[in-house]
């Protein structure tokens, strides 16, 4: 009787530590916490190649999701109208962060025909990046930028 007594405390006590563990740091779903909204910083070339993508109007979400391999990070955008295409978060500093912190353009092409008077849904487009483990373990902070605003995930 108490062999199974001991061991019901044991597991007791086991189990009851979990959820320190749930809320800190090495649990991989804290990583990134939500976004918050910021005034547009100036940016900083990307890369070689020229770009003649406009950057979205404004950036309306942004999560940071973590996978097997790293993160994902996932941005969206309400554009004025549908039909624009080709979006992409493009890493700033060639995809090196600074200080701590990963800047992305958050781009698309425009439509050759706006399409006027559709739903909020029909013009919701959305971006991701997906992070490596090294790129992880240099980085506190994402940033994804618009033209009027941008928004920034923090570990």
């Amino acid at each position: 009787m108490k062999t199974p007594l001991a061991a019901l405390l044991v597991i007791t006590l086991a189990v009851s530590g979990c959820s320190s563990v749930r809320q800190s740091r090495m649990n991989p779903m804290n990583w990134f916490g939500g976004s918050r909204q910021e005034a547009a910083p100036t940016l900083g070339q990307t890369s070689d190649t020229i770009d003649n993508r406009a950057l979205v109007a404004s950036v309306a979400s942004l999560s940071i999701e973590p996978t097997s391999s790293g993160a994902l990070i996932r941005a969206e955008a309400l554009m004025p109208s549908a039909g624009w295409w080709d979006a992409e978060l493009v890493p700033e500093n060639f995809g090196r962060p600074e200080g701590g912190v990963l800047t992305f353009r958050f781009v698309a092409a425009a439509p050759r025909e706006p399409v006027p008077g559709t739903s909020e849904r029909a013009r919701t487009i959305v971006a991701a990046y997906p992070m490596t483990q090294a790129q992880l373990d240099t980085t506190s902070q994402v940033v994804v930028t618009g033209e009027t605003n941008s928004r920034r995930a923090s570990r």
